[in-house]
């Protein structure tokens, strides 16, 4: 007894022996692990006890097998050999259940075990990911696992092979089948990683949309638009810090509208590294824009600080060449987001254009001004006729 307390061969071979005799009955399985905990040192060989229960041996770092090759140093009565079914994987954390209630200083050992087995998913097979992402996800639901062992997903390695997004999903389906989208956002919030989920994904796929596609598709829409709404929430709550401050700054250093209007501009334009593709940036730049448009409307309720905007957005998209192209669709945005008006518009095509790509950003704006007019004749005609 003294010797399997101590050595962990000694402790894996007893543990593989029992889980063998016991076999495929899994309450013979629980009842094993349950007396055996008065005789081994669960406490000082936990990793390789969820290791054993877990892939049927002891796992070396990086997550390959140590006994592969000596069948009768593994077992597969475990999760990875179990059945890739909802049920037969959520019998198996019943296990783990009964074991951590009867052991509850195992808790934390079992959390980091997860964690370590996240990080090592490249050594496994997809069909042993599969099974992992449905065990935690059971486990999740019934509250046996933190949200917090989610962060070893955002591990750079799993996350560029795509492992990290398709094992999340199968995890977060998993955890559905057991309670519903409202348990899995609000275990997320309360472990601050509903920001976080665009992290699933490589730096260069790191948006909403993409994030929004991805899950749609694989069935989850729900967190797709958990985490559109919690992006606008965040984005309102910081437009709303910025105005509250420019306005204090205003008030106190007696600033016009018009000379925050340019500065605001600047500031926006300048919190983003731009595509330095032209046929990429417009919509780049349509995208962002549109997020901070009500912040602009804000400080642009004067006609002189709306021909400043557009002076400023024409001289913007002249000095950076990719945004040549962009200008008109700048300025519909804008005045579609009551950010410039049909007055401003047209003021500044007529006479309060600057220099810098005259030519160019009038020829792009033609067809829009002449839209803009004809508007305006038909709303006078039907005025004069009412």
């Amino acid at each position: 007894d003294e010797k399997e307390k101590f050595e962990p061969t000694v402790f894996r071979d007893t543990i593989v022996q029992g889980l063998n005799e016991a076999g495929s009955d899994l309450e013979a399985i629980a009842k094993f692990l349950d007396a055996t905990g008065s005789r081994l040192d669960y406490r000082r060989y936990a990793d390789t006890l969820f290791d054993i229960l877990v892939a049927g041996s002891m796992l070396a770092p990086g997550g390959t097998r140590i006994d592969d090759n000596d069948k009768t140093k593994m077992t597969s009565h475990c999760v990875f050999f179990a059945d890739e079914d909802h049920d037969a994987i959520r019998n198996y954390a019943q296990v783990f259940n009964k074991l951590i209630r009867r052991y509850k200083y195992l808790e934390k050992a079992f959390e980091d075990e997860i964690k370590k087995l996240l990080l090592f998913l490249k050594a496994f097979t997809e069909t042993e990911q599969t099974k992992l992402a449905m065990l935690s996800g059971i486990l999740l639901a019934n509250g046996t696992l933190p949200a917090t062992i989610l962060t070893s997903l955002f591990t750079d390695n799993i996350v560029k092979e795509g492992i990290a997004a398709s094992f999340a999903v199968k995890l977060f389906k998993a955890w559905m089948a057991e309670k519903d989208a409202n348990s899995v956002t609000s275990a997320l919030r309360k472990a601050n990683l509903d920001k976080r989920l665009l992290e699933l994904f490589p730096a260069n796929r790191q948006n909403v949309d993409h994030f929004a596609k991805y899950f749609t598709e694989a069935g989850l829409k729900e967190l797709s638009d958990f985490l559109r709404v919690q992006q606008s929430l965040g984005t309102l709550y910081f437009l709303l810090q910025v105005v509250l401050y420019v306005k204090e700054e205003m008030k106190r250093n007696e600033l016009p509208e018009p000379a925050v209007i340019g500065l605001l501009w600047t500031c926006v334009m300048n919190a983003v590294e731009w595509n330095k593709k032209e046929e990429l940036v417009a919509e780049q730049a349509l995208k962002h824009l549109k997020q901070y448009a009500p912040l602009l409307a804000v400080f642009s309720t004067q006609g002189q600080s709306e021909l400043i905007l557009l002076q400023k957005v024409q001289e913007y998209c002249y000095d950076n060449i990719h945004f040549m192209k962009a200008f008109q669709k700048i300025v519909v945005l804008f005045y579609k987001a009551d950010v410039l008006s049909e007055e401003a518009i047209l003021k500044w095509y007529k006479e309060a254009h600057v220099a810098k790509g005259k030519s160019v950003f009038l020829d792009q704006m033609k067809k829009f001004v002449e839209w803009l007019q004809n508007a305006e004749e038909e709303s006078e005609s039907e005025g004069e006729e009412n």
